[in-house]
């Protein structure tokens, strides 16, 4: 059988980064890998996601194995560019090297690749569902590169607990007025600052991570002499827990509402992207995942499990399917300044571990 390379697979996708719900390249140089390969390839699922299907001759679990592959936005010397700066190349060349190593090997159950796409703009495993790709899963793994303040290069953890995390986009509409007659007007820029402050001061359970913290305001028009009539704001809000979550966000929306009417301002709120679930990962398929980590690189070479307070739209797999068994690990391969940044770089020589856990743990499922 072939075996690929991931370090091969790794500088091809490098090299065509694309945004969520865009990724026709690297869709395309996947869906025809795996074909190549052998396996039943569905293309085009959730828009651009793949789905490469190996079946074993016995009855068994259906197990999922996932990599995201989309790249994120940026302004460099003030021209727009696309930047694999989260690793999502990295995940996806990972799981295909895996993908060649399993083809051949799977005696029971159902192996199925998913290439996801759009994990960053919190739709893309939304889609996946949608298209039904979750429906017969018993077991899902997911992996991702870890930055060097996680976890050491060489080194892999059997659990990444993410945040429960949104977006939330408030809009403030008021009336117009000379500034010179401010009482005629109801200044949607000073409600804002209100609701901002009103917002710093919820108090929640300490003994959980959480935040809420205001990261876009727009207000007013050209003039300085008139009173702004509408102001939009967006907030990030992120939990350790659902049900954190579920409080911090009614607490949210009863302050924005009270101070606004308190201004005699109107308040629209709105979630533009949903809300990303917090991870429940399966303890079982966990310590499964750390026996495989010590099998690969050895004992001492494994990590504690690591609360993140980033999301990750993989957690919507359990959320949305309870009887799904769930776990996600780090690869440390000393990724740094840190992801999301523009120039984010690191080791490629930690990939091949990725894809030997990746490969250890399906064989012990399927195999």
């Amino acid at each position: 059988m072939t075996t690929l390379n991931v370090k091969e697979i790794y500088h091809d996708l490098h090299q065509m980064p694309e945004l969520g719900l865009e990724e026709y390249k690297t869709s395309a140089y996947l869906a025809d890998a795996l074909e190549k390969l052998g396996y039943d390839v569905t293309r085009n699922v959730g828009v651009t996601g793949v789905v490469g299907i190996e079946k074993g001759e016995e009855e068994g679990p259906v197990m999922l194995l996932r990599a995201d592959m989309d790249a994120l936005p940026f302004v460099v010397d003030g021209k727009p560019v696309n930047i694999h700066a989260c690793g999502h190349d990295a995940h996806s060349a990972m799981l295909l090297a895996a993908a060649s190593l399993l083809k051949g090997k799977i005696k029971r159950g159902t192996l199925k690749i998913l290439f996801q796409p759009a994990e960053e703009t919190l739709k893309g495993a939304l889609g996946v569902i949608e298209a039904g790709v979750l429906e017969d899963v018993d077991m899902a793994l997911g992996l991702h590169i870890r930055p060097v303040q996680d976890i050491p290069f060489g080194t892999l953890s059997p659990g990444v607990k993410h945040s429960s995390s949104t977006f939330v986009k408030v809009v403030l509409r008021g009336r117009s007025a000379h500034a010179s007659r401010p009482h005629l007007g109801v200044n949607t820029i000073e409600a804002a600052a209100a609701i901002i402050h009103s917002v710093g001061a919820i108090k929640m359970n300490p003994n959980f991570s959480w935040s809420c913290k205001p990261t876009i305001i727009n207000g007013g028009g050209t003039a300085t002499n008139i009173i702004p009539d509408c102001t939009s704001m967006m907030f990030d809000i992120r939990s350790q827990t659902n049900e954190i979550m579920s409080e911090l966000l009614e607490r949210f929306q009863k302050v924005v509402h009270s101070v606004a009417e308190a201004f005699e301002a109107e308040a629209e709120i709105i979630f533009p992207g949903g809300v990303i679930p917090a991870a429940v990962l399966d303890d079982e398929l966990t310590a499964e995942v750390a026996e495989s980590i010590k099998e690969v690189v050895g004992e001492e070479n494994l990590m504690p499990v690591l609360n993140n307070t980033g999301g990750e739209d993989f957690h919507y797999f359990a959320n949305k399917y309870p009887n799904l068994k769930a776990a996600y690990f780090g690869v440390g391969v000393a990724a740094e300044p840190g992801l999301h940044d523009p120039n984010m770089h690191f080791n490629i020589d930690g990939l091949q571990n990725g894809v030997d856990v990746l490969v250890n743990m399906t064989l012990k499922k399927l195999g």
